[in-house]
């Protein structure tokens, strides 16, 4: 666990334009974080933070995240190596989301899939039958995720 402190949260003045970071964390202890390839501007990912993520990625500049699925903290690239170093970090005027602008070590991959972003898929308005569907934009893929997550 970090000792770092955060500002408390006082008027929405102070939220709004005042110097103190006062990050607002969810009912369950969570701050949703953007994360951008510092390079293209692209957004690579969508993950969450709690205060000691949060803490981690300040202290350290790499991108710590919490794992809802798996209930525990995760630095971004542990396994496959493809790190997050972070360049800059903002947050919005309510400080309830974060948006973090990140140099990803290795090949460039952001995604467990092995793909430069999580965001490989466009949502078909007018699928079949006028359901959605998907279709598949970036096929490329940087890592075979079953060979770099042999546990997950």
């Amino acid at each position: 666990m970090s000792s770092m402190q955060f500002h408390n949260r006082n008027t929405v003045a102070d939220l709004e334009e005042g110097a103190e970071f006062a990050p607002k964390f969810g009912a369950d202890g969570l701050i949703t974080c953007i994360v951008t390839d510092h390079a293209s501007g692209r957004v690579v990912m969508v993950a969450h933070m709690n205060q000691d993520a949060l803490a981690r990625t300040l202290e350290t500049r790499l991108a710590t995240y919490w794992s809802r699925s798996r209930q525990k903290l995760w630095v971004k690239g542990e396994t496959s190596g493809h790190t997050q170093h972070v360049e800059r970090m903002q947050v919005d005027c309510d400080q309830d989301v974060l948006l973090i602008d990140v140099t990803t070590a290795g090949s460039g991959a952001n995604c467990h899939t092995g793909r430069t972003s999580c965001f490989y898929r466009d949502v078909v308005l007018d699928g079949d039958g006028g359901r959605p569907g998907l279709t598949t934009t970036d096929q490329t893929r940087h890592f075979d995720p079953s060979v770099v997550y042999k546990s997950d």
